[in-house]
């Protein structure tokens, strides 16, 4: 069902640009701006927006689509102000940096987080900074939604510790013996590389049970913090940068609150993907996301493209990528870095490569350069940036925007360089780079070409080739008949990652169900001659 496009009409909306479509809504809407009181909101959640704020940022704290003044402070006493929908980033630095983010559903006074090295002596106490958020009314669609986003910055932590937090604000302190029992912890990353750790990621999660199992199953596996490859909660429920007057601010609130008992211990890196893009806020749509989410500034412009920075941990190079930028196949921000995104990834990927403390490069983004689903695979991803993967010898690519678990074998220069069958090993340096699609992360799911059957651990199919296509730079599609298809599964699923360091490191990738049953397995190491499997042996968890 199409649709429609309340706000902007269907021949106009299909020609403009993200940017030309928040002109349009914000000069359009700012004359028939409501405020929402808070038993306005039709799913029942309060979600409200702060104007109090030092250090506001354009396009976040203070920044509203009609660009009027933030609204006054609440009235309602903090001690029934509670705040909810914790989470966790790193800084630049895993070590000594963590960035705490959470809602309140009414503004409140002084917020702040009180941090220790026990539960019960919370003596660092760090102000935090509110930024709001407003979605403006639309008229017999919806009313107008404010809500309030904070963010404290913890800086000078110690490497490898376990630390105790609590949110506060005037009338409501985390160290006291009412709400003892919000406070929560997180471990910063070790000075050195540890002998192991683990991580996970997927992508396209939205709200629902489906998307709280595979929090909980991942959870279980005690990672070092989890990567996001965009698609988060669906607030704009199209995708196509077109119709982001259609949008639900409200689902943020449920998705926080879903995503909390994970995101509130382990750091949640998110990137963008196409249904991040949200006119209502700013031209390139991210203003929306700047107000969520405090993330590592790496080099780049943090304050235009939030979803582009790198961390490295214990042996590990992680970079994030918003492949907005370059996607043909959705191109509403096509080229809004004007090449200033892979300008930087080429020489993050030179930095992280020359480093004798890194083993392993893994880069993560939404849109795929290999999968056969429903979205395929995306020109503009191979054409700009393969060529410096393939350049830096990165190890292992995470995308998701197909709803699906698809895995490739190694591929070089466009082709398999190595068959990568379900625990195999392969090599990037010799072999080329593995790609997986871990788009299972709750949303709704997609299935594979006609005809194509699935593949994946216990549940093995013959290796074939798979007619699929490729997304071009005039948004046609060109048919491919792929070798590359290794491993494929409809259903909930993660990726979960073991980093060993040493002699002879690894990355041990798994591919889990959102029941906890292992789908795929392989292992990529770098400079070993180590023969690859040809079965599909090995035990499941």
């Amino acid at each position: 069902m199409e649709i429609p496009h309340f706000g902007i009409p269907p021949e106009l909306a299909g020609r403009m640009s993200m940017a030309e479509q928040h002109e349009y809504l914000r000069t359009r809407l700012s004359r028939r701006r409501t405020l929402v009181t808070a038993g306005a909101v039709a799913s029942g959640l309060l979600t409200g927006c702060s104007g109090s704020s030092s250090g506001s940022r354009s396009g976040q704290a203070g920044a509203t689509a009609s660009g009027a003044p933030s609204p006054s402070m609440s009235k309602a006493p903090g001690s029934l102000i509670t705040p909810f929908g914790r989470h966790l980033a790193f800084g630049a630095d895993p070590g000594t940096q963590m960035r705490i983010s959470w809602q309140v559903p009414l503004a409140v006074k002084k917020p702040y987080v009180r941090v220790g090295l026990r539960p019960d002596d919370l003596g660092r106490k760090i102000e935090a900074e509110l930024r709001d958020l407003r979605t403006p009314e639309l008229k017999g669609i919806r009313a107008a939604v404010e809500q309030y986003y904070l963010h404290a910055a913890l800086d000078g932590l110690r490497p490898d510790t376990t630390y105790y937090y609590g949110v506060g604000h005037e009338g409501f302190d985390p160290a006291s013996p009412r709400h003892r029992s919000t406070v929560t912890s997180f471990r910063t990353a070790p000075a050195r590389p540890p002998e192991r750790f683990v991580f996970t990621a997927f992508g396209d999660q939205g709200v629902g049970e489906d998307a709280a199992l595979n929090d909980r199953t991942l959870l279980r596996r005690k990672p070092a913090f989890h990567l996001h490859a965009g698609d988060i909660c669906y607030a704009d429920p199209t995708g196509k940068g077109k119709d982001s007057d259609v949008f639900d601010a409200g689902q943020w609130d449920r998705f926080l609150k879903q995503t909390e008992p994970v995101a509130r211990s382990v750091p949640w890196m998110v990137t963008t993907g196409n249904h991040d893009m949200e006119a209502w806020y700013s031209p390139d749509g991210y203003g929306g996301q700047l107000a969520r989410f405090s993330l590592p500034d790496s080099g780049f412009d943090a304050r235009t493209a939030p979803g582009v920075y790198a961390f490295t941990y214990g042996n590990v190079g992680v970079v994030a990528l918003d492949a907005n930028d370059v996607s043909y196949e959705i191109p509403a921000n096509l080229g809004y870095t004007e090449g200033r995104q892979t300008r930087w990834l080429d020489g993050k990927l030179g930095e992280l490569r020359s480093s004798k403390d890194v083993d392993f490069i893994v880069v993560f983004f939404h849109h795929c350069a290999y999968s056969t689903s429903t979205h395929a695979s995306d020109g503009g991803v191979r054409a700009e940036w393969l060529p410096l993967f393939a350049r830096h010898e990165v190890d292992l690519v995470i995308n998701g925007h197909n709803h699906v678990y698809e895995r490739t074998d190694a591929i070089r220069n466009g082709e398999v360089g190595r068959p990568v069958p379900v625990g195999g090993t392969t090599d990037p340096r010799r072999d080329g780079i593995v790609y997986v699609t871990a788009g299972g992360g709750g949303k709704e799911l997609y299935g594979f070409p006609d005809g194509v059957k699935e593949s994946y651990e216990g549940n093995p199919a013959d290796h074939e080739p798979v007619t699929t296509f490729r997304w071009t730079k005039s948004q046609d599609t060109k048919a491919e008949s792929v070798q590359w298809s290794r491993v494929r599964y409809r259903g909930f699923s993660f990726l979960s990652v073991e980093a060993e360091s040493g002699a002879r490191p690894a990355l041990k990738v798994s591919a889990l169900a959102s029941s906890g049953e292992r789908i795929d397995h392989f292992e990529v190491r770098r400079g070993h001659e180590t023969p690859h499997r040809s079965s599909s042996g090995g035990s499941r968890s």
